[in-house]
């Protein structure tokens, strides 16, 4: 007796379900293998399970390479497989540049509310700045009640207090900075007139002040080994008792 016909139906127990698909699937494979040994065919085959696992089979002139076969199918039907791909990419894309455009406009608008907020900001510290500049000057001090006043005395004694200290600094720097220049020269000129004592007590040496003692000492100082020195009339501090320094005198 013949098998009976089966009918072609989707089958409801999952076990058996797969159970079929895994025989056929089988079946299916070892028939695309034939056709390609067979016939030469360049076979791509592709199945998925209802349990999402994929089953692929491509001939070995293929080289694995799927998308020779797509775009080969492409080419003869003159049908695409990506329209529909592209035409969500580009409608994804369209959507990404307008928000793109959106919050460019946002950023904007947000930093033009930024700088007038800073521009308000800074005209009303110039304003107070000017006020209360103004109410220092003694200006301005109708509107002022007896609190404001009080607050403005003492932000006016603070001032002046931070004022006065730095005065005193800068007058106290500035007098030890005399005061050492002042000791650094009278150690120079105590130094030089320790330098010349020996000269001035020396009996080869002759100080001349007046124009006649200038010239009885040279006189005096011919054909003898004495040095004459005399005293310039441009320093009158040297007539008058009081020091000598070494530009003041002069060799005969």
């Amino acid at each position: 007796m013949g098998r009976g016909k089966i009918e072609i139906k989707r089958i409801e127990n999952a076990t058996n379900r797969q159970v079929t698909y895994s025989k056929r699937r089988s079946g299916i494979l070892k028939k695309a293998k034939e056709l390609t040994v067979l016939c030469d065919a360049e076979v791509s085959l592709i199945m998925f399970s209802s349990t999402g696992k994929m089953t692929e089979y491509l001939s070995p002139s293929l080289n694995g390479n799927t998308k020779r076969v797509y775009d080969r199918y492409q080419q003869i039907s003159g049908s695409s497989l990506w329209n529909s791909h592209y035409e969500s990419l580009q409608n994804a894309l369209n959507k990404q540049k307008e928000i793109n455009k959106r919050l460019r406009r946002e950023i904007r608008y947000q930093e033009a509310r930024s700088i007038f907020y800073v521009h308000c900001i800074v005209k009303k510290l110039i304003i107070f700045s000017f006020w209360i500049y103004r109410q220092r000057m003694g200006e301005d001090l109708d509107e002022l009640t007896i609190d404001e006043l009080r607050n403005l005395e003492a932000n006016l004694e603070a001032s002046v207090k931070v004022v006065r200290d730095r005065k005193y600094h800068v007058i106290i720097t500035q007098t030890e900075t005399t005061r050492k220049k002042l000791r650094n020269h009278t150690e120079q000129h105590h130094g030089l007139l320790r330098e010349f004592e020996p000269i001035d007590e020396d009996p080869r040496f002759i100080l001349a002040g007046q124009e006649e003692d200038y010239e009885s000492a040279i006189e005096l100082a011919n054909g003898q080994n004495i040095f004459t020195f005399r005293l310039q009339p441009s320093q009158p501090n040297l007539h008058n008792g009081g020091g000598y320094h070494c530009h003041d005198l002069r060799l005969a």
